[in-house]
């Protein structure tokens, strides 16, 4: 059975710092381009990061480029969403998400393209 268990979100302040982990089982992650995706209350799905299964292509999108960092550890199973500099808007349930497809095909960040996805982790920025 495959299971994504994303981990790490909670409260931080404006200006703070976050890492997410995505731990992966019942798959090897370095067959997968794997994803971060957001969805704020009200708002849709959106496509926030994503690397390629051998890290050598990053994506990310403009409202998070600059500040947030998507790693991967293949001997962990694990990939990692390091956010810094938070800002309100940054608010959302954090999903990661697993893609057979290559990051060249998914950089569009369309929901359809991942095969595999976890249950979420909220993040929440505020004072």
């Amino acid at each position: 059975q495959v299971q994504l268990v994303e981990s790490g979100g909670g409260l931080v302040q404006p200006g703070g710092s976050l890492r997410l982990s995505c731990a992966a089982s019942g798959i090897t992650l370095d067959h997968y381009t794997i994803g971060w995706f957001r969805q704020a209350p009200g708002k849709e799905r959106e496509g926030v990061s994503c690397i390629s299964h051998r890290s050598s292509s990053r994506y990310y999108a403009d409202s998070v480029k600059g500040r947030f960092t998507i790693t991967r550890d293949n001997v962990k199973n694990t990939v990692y969403l390091q956010m810094d500099s938070l800002k309100p808007e940054d608010t959302a349930v954090y999903y990661c998400a697993a893609s057979i497809l290559s990051i060249v095909v998914v950089t569009t960040m369309d929901s359809d393209d991942f095969d595999y996805w976890g249950q979420g982790t909220q993040v929440t920025v505020s004072s």
